[in-house]
């Protein structure tokens, strides 16, 4: 014992040491005598104005124009830290051209970031031509060194005198008698910026007004206008302390740029991927088809596509939905539009588009390896391979065949989870690039619409508990009505489930629940649904997303069968179906925290489910649970509810009766970077799920209000999540705060201790 407590001594003893020699050696003995080490910023003093503080995104603009790290400084939390390691070996480590030395200080020197360096009489220079951009003439910017006991080290001072703003009085028309100014000046009228009354001057303001203007233009005939060609001419005479501003055309336009331009001949040119072939001149309704033969085209898919009007106004606006309509059918690898002006007819100013498309491959086929996450906490390494026609029938039809086998096992579990698992698939998939419906559907012509068709069989084996196969075909619409609306309708989804082995022990289980055991049975579910999804980015700092889900089961085949007089349950090729409705619903909501990527993102959830007619039980896949790495994350999956619930110790039951007709989720969590593409995030998570009917066989199950809030399992929790754009790799560590049920431990905060609270989850992309 005294021999550690002396090995103690001396190891505190020697960073002491260490830490006073370093403190010691000089930071600035290489400085060049005529400058000055830069520490930083000590100040910028920003004046108020006439009107109060000074715009936040202009105090923001200059914030920025004046930020330059110094040495040893963590910009994340805009502290300098007290070790200058880097400094220290740039002035005191000897640098010999090769050897052990020279390497130490190649990887731990940082040079030395001097005053001459920031140069802040430029940013000062700065600073004014940032006010002078917002109406701010009269402003002034200065600056100061502020030095410590060490002459040779200094931080900056900013001084800001903004002075008076001056506002936009009024904007006056372009004197220029043309249809062009005409145009010009009644776009300028309705402009969001040039029509205010309470216009600030700004130099952005007016350049993003100009640009407006002149998209409009080109949507109007004007193809070769540029925001250039407008030009402001400012005086501050006319009223004392306000601009007057007059818009003029440029002297250098040219002419070419004043006129308005109709829609010509359109020509779409198809080539063949591998080049060559012969070419085949198609007349299509408004655009004439070269294409290079032999390959497969509709001609009306390709004739959808083209928004042109041949004699009307040429519009950019076609050109982009064009070239959009026709990238989106997923059978070209490049399409290219161009517009130029035909020189037979130069008295009706007509521009020829040439559209250039070529045939990309028509097979693809695909193999890939990866990790799965799924919702239910489930992770493991995957294989799929599939091949798909990308254009089978000539119009984007697309035909895929995928082979799916993946093993799994279950995160967030402080034992070995009986939950490990392999399953196989095979699904085949034909997708029409547009709606095979009636026209009444409301659909938009801007937006691909799919229609698919298919067949898909699983088989999942749990060891130790059961094998299991499902079947399903399905018929789905995909169609937007608006850009930020997408509707799914699944006309019809018939799945069947059989259970094709069982263990002992799962038989048990089952005989000592007969509710689970009903929602297990091999059964037909025929199912019809209709999904709604809102999701927009409001403005920078605000998103949205809203999902709404309702399906039906069973509903079709037993009116069917009633009508015929068929009474008792009913069969589909002699095994029963199932007979429920279903809906569930989910709100997410985004608010951006200041001017940097930190979020801070809500989510509420909820679903229900009820079994009725030829069923008493919702099936057991179609039922709710929580708890995993996209739901109350401080839980495992299954490991909470229904209500107050908890099957005894170590059952094995546990694992299997978990589930319910009802659902309620929140969660709230805080985003924030770290460096580069690592994110942190902070969360609070709520959840349960509950019985609709009452089961005797799990006491506590069933939904009550007065009991509702005691019920909901709450954790926090800490996250780490390497965002690369495409791919999100997730680790979250959830933290248990109260468990629904009873742990033995009184109280709001009843975890058996802090170890047993927590559950750990890897997951690819973010919760919600």
């Amino acid at each position: 014992m005294k021999k550690q407590r002396l090995s103690a001594k001396f190891a505190l003893a020697a960073v002491i040491v260490a830490a006073g020699m370093m403190c010691a050696c000089s930071t600035t003995r290489r400085i060049p005598d005529d400058d000055i080490l830069y520490t930083g910023i000590k100040k910028i003093d920003i004046a108020r104005t006439d009107s109060g503080k000074l715009a936040p995104e202009i105090s923001s603009q200059i914030k920025k124009a004046v930020d330059v790290a110094p040495n040893n400084y963590f910009k994340l939390l805009k502290w300098r830290y007290p070790f200058p390691l880097g400094l220290w070996v740039y002035n005191n480590w000897p640098n010999p051209p090769s050897g052990f030395k020279h390497w130490i200080y190649e990887k731990l020197v940082e040079e030395p970031v001097l005053i001459s360096d920031v140069r802040p009489e430029v940013r000062t220079h700065m600073i004014e031509q940032i006010l002078d951009n917002n109406g701010y003439f009269s402003g002034t910017a200065t600056y100061s060194l502020v030095h410590g006991k060490n002459r040779k080290k200094a931080k900056v001072r900013y001084d800001v005198y903004p002075g008076t703003a001056y506002p936009v009085d009024t904007v006056m028309p372009i004197e220029n008698n043309t249809r062009l100014g005409f145009v010009i000046d009644s776009l300028a009228a309705i402009d969001p910026y040039l029509s205010r009354s309470d216009r600030q001057y700004s130099t952005d303001s007016l350049s993003a007004a100009r640009t407006r203007i002149t998209n409009k233009l080109r949507n109007r005939g004007y193809y070769y206008f540029r925001p250039d060609f407008i030009e402001y001419l400012a005086d501050s005479i006319v009223r004392p302390k306000h601009i007057s501003l007059k818009m003029v055309l440029a002297s250098n336009i040219p002419a070419f740029a004043t006129r308005q331009y109709t829609t010509g001949k359109v020509t779409i040119h198809v080539a063949r991927n591998q080049g060559g072939g012969t070419p085949d001149t198609i007349a299509l309704p408004r655009a004439t088809l070269i294409q290079m033969k032999p390959s497969r085209l509709r001609q009306s898919s390709i004739a959808e596509c083209i928004t042109f009007r041949p004699g009307r106004l040429f519009s950019v606006r076609n050109m982009d939905r064009t070239q959009t309509n026709i990238s989106r059918l997923g059978i070209f690898n490049a399409v290219n539009i161009e517009a130029m002006p035909d020189t037979t007819d130069k008295v009706s100013h007509k521009l020829d588009v040439d559209i250039y498309c070529t045939f990309d491959s028509p097979l693809e086929t695909t193999l890939e390896v990866n990790a799965s996450s799924k919702s239910n906490s489930y992770i493991g390494p995957g294989l799929t391979f599939g091949v798909t026609n990308k254009n089978l029938f000539g119009g984007g039809e697309q035909l895929s065949v995928k082979l799916t086998g993946s093993y799994e096992w279950q995160t967030g579990s402080g034992r070995r989870s009986v939950f490990n698992s392999y399953e196989f698939g095979l699904t085949g998939t034909l997708a029409f690039p547009r709606l095979l419906a009636p026209k009444f559907i409301p659909r938009s012509r801007f937006q691909l619409n799919w229609t698919r068709f298919q067949l898909n069989a699983d088989l999942l084996n749990r060891p130790h508990y059961f094998k299991m196969a499902q079947f399903n075909a399905s018929v789905n619409y995909d169609w937007r009505v608006r850009r930020h609306v997408q509707n799914t309708f699944t006309l019809f989804k018939l799945t069947y489930t059989n259970l094709m082995h069982t263990t002992a022990d799962f038989d048990s289980i089952m005989e000592a629940n007969p509710a689970v055991a009903q929602s297990f049975r091999s059964q037909f579910i025929p199912q019809m649904s209709y999904s709604y999804v809102y999701d927009r980015q409001i403005n920078r700092n605000n998103t949205i997303n809203w999902q709404f889900t309702i399906q039906e089961a069973g509903n079709v085949f037993w009116a069917i069968y009633r009508a015929a007089g068929k009474k008792g349950e009913k069969e589909l090729f002699g095994t029963p179906f199932s007979q429920f409705v279903k809906g569930q619903t989910q709100l997410v909501w985004g608010r951006r925290l200041g001017q940097g990527d930190h979020w801070l993102v809500s989510r509420v959830a909820a679903g229900a489910a009820h079994a009725y007619g030829n069923s008493t039980q919702v099936p057991y896949a179609e039922q709710f649970y929580v708890g995993g790495a996209n739901s109350v994350r401080a839980f495992t999956v299954r490991s909470i509810g229904p209500g107050s619930y908890k099957a005894p110790e170590g059952s094995p039951e546990d694992n299997f009766d978990r589930t319910g007709t009802f659902k309620f989720e929140a969660n709230v969590e805080y985003r924030f970077p770290i460096f580069g593409p690592v994110h942190g995030a902070l969360f609070v998570d709520a959840g349960n799920v509950w019985l609709l009917k009452s089961d005797d066989m799990r006491p506590g199950g069933t939904l009550r209000g007065k009991t509702f809030l005691r019920d909901l399992a709450l954790g926090t929790g800490v996250g780490l999540r390497l965002d690369i754009g495409m791919l999100v790799v997730r680790g979250d560590l959830g933290i248990g705060i109260h468990a629904p049920y009873n742990t033995g431990h009184g109280g709001y905060y009843n975890m058996k201790s802090f170890g047993n609270s927590l559950a750990f989850h890897l997951a690819i992309g973010y919760p919600f």
